[in-house]
């Protein structure tokens, strides 16, 4: 036997011994490795005549294949040899629940906005957005605010140094308002000023110079646009009933109207929701009168002033309109039981998984809103 041969059946037979992946490993880099015994039989051909090479070079390489042939079987023999034990000795119990896989949640704000998204399209309106970064006129100006206002004040307004093409300064909008001035302008425009019904929610981050437990510098907010022939305070009414109670998923609420002064509207009025307390919690719904009830501010409310129409390219003599707004923390937050607006903005992640919701809870009236 040459010695070839000889080299080939030692590792053949090594090959053929081992049970364990990590001596195989070593088998293969004794023959095979870079300074392996046949890796280095390889390198003498380059040292050998022409007739040597041509014998000898057919062996050496049929022994190298052998070798990688017999590391490849072995190599899938024992694979295969685990993979049955572990088979015969482990147990799937088919009945078992999957492991939950890690996933995100619902944040409870965007969770809301689809909650009125639902309510208000159910009463036939649709949802306005606009830009976030205003200029005075939209902001203020269109909605009848005088130049005297306290909300033009620095204190409450967040301004930015660049100007609009008329001089006027640029702002982070205090109110999603501006939507309704250009939804209305839009509608002028396309009307030649004959105007058309417009019913609409403006949900969105609106920005202000505040910070508590109850107030962030940036917030989100809700409006609602009604403009149509004949429209007043009894439509208001109802439209804020139904949605409240469609909200809140109970039909006992009671809303309280009291007279209130908004430069955008006349007449105004806030927005009180009855309230009740239930096992040392605060409940909306119930008795407001009783010995555990009371009243709570929600929102605002009002007639669209007849200047704001007018200042949008509609006749106020032929349009009239009620409008109202909210913060949609707060209503989550009274919804949900939060007591801490803070919170929303912080990331933790805690407050995340025990608020939130799961991307497959879409809100829905015959479902529950809320569900």
């Amino acid at each position: 036997m040459s010695d070839i041969e000889a080299i080939r059946d030692k590792y053949l037979e090594q090959i053929d011994a081992v049970s364990d992946g990590d001596a195989l490993e070593a088998i293969r880099l004794a023959a095979l490795g870079k300074k392996g015994e046949i890796s280095l039989l390889l390198k003498t051909l380059g040292q050998m005549t022409p007739e040597e090479r041509q014998e000898q070079g057919p062996k050496i390489n049929g022994m190298r294949q052998a070798v990688a042939d017999a590391l490849t079987s072995r190599k899938e023999a024992m694979e295969t040899a685990a993979l049955d034990a572990k088979l015969a000795t482990e147990k799937l119990d088919l009945t078992l629940p999957a492991p939950a896989a890690p996933k995100g949640s619902i944040h409870p704000v965007s969770q809301v906005m689809d909650e009125l998204a639902e309510i208000f399209a159910d009463l036939g309106f649709s949802v306005a957005t606009g830009p976030e970064i205003e200029d005075d006129w939209h902001n203020f100006t269109a909605l009848n605010i005088p130049d005297t206002h306290p909300a033009r004040a620095m204190h409450d307004t967040f301004y930015f140094p660049q100007t609009d093409d008329s001089g006027m300064p640029k702002l982070l909008r205090t109110h999603t308002s501006p939507v309704q001035i250009r939804t209305m302008m839009d509608v002028a425009k396309q009307t030649d000023g004959a105007g058309e019904p417009i019913y609409l929610i403006a949900p969105g981050r609106t920005y202000r110079s505040d910070s508590d437990a109850t107030h962030t510098p940036m917030f989100h907010q809700v409006e609602g646009l009604v403009i149509d022939k004949g429209i007043h305070m009894g439509h208001l009414k109802w439209t804020l009933e139904t949605f409240v109670r469609a909200f809140f998923e109970r039909d006992d609420i009671e809303l309280r109207l009291r007279p209130s002064y908004f430069p955008f509207t006349e007449p105004s009025a806030e927005v009180d929701v009855g309230f009740s307390v239930e096992q040392g919690r605060r409940i909306i719904g119930g008795d407001p009168r009783g010995e555990n009830g009371g009243w709570m501010e929600i929102l605002g409310s009002g007639m669209v002033h007849p200047n704001v129409i007018r200042n949008c390219g509609l006749d106020p003599d032929i349009w009239q309109g009620f409008a109202f707004g909210c913060g949609i923390d707060r209503l989550a937050m009274l919804k949900y039981g939060m007591d801490d607006l803070r919170a929303f903005f912080d990331g933790d992640l805690r407050w995340a998984d025990h608020y939130g919701f799961g991307a497959l809870d879409v809100p829905t009236l015959s479902g529950g809103v809320g569900a």
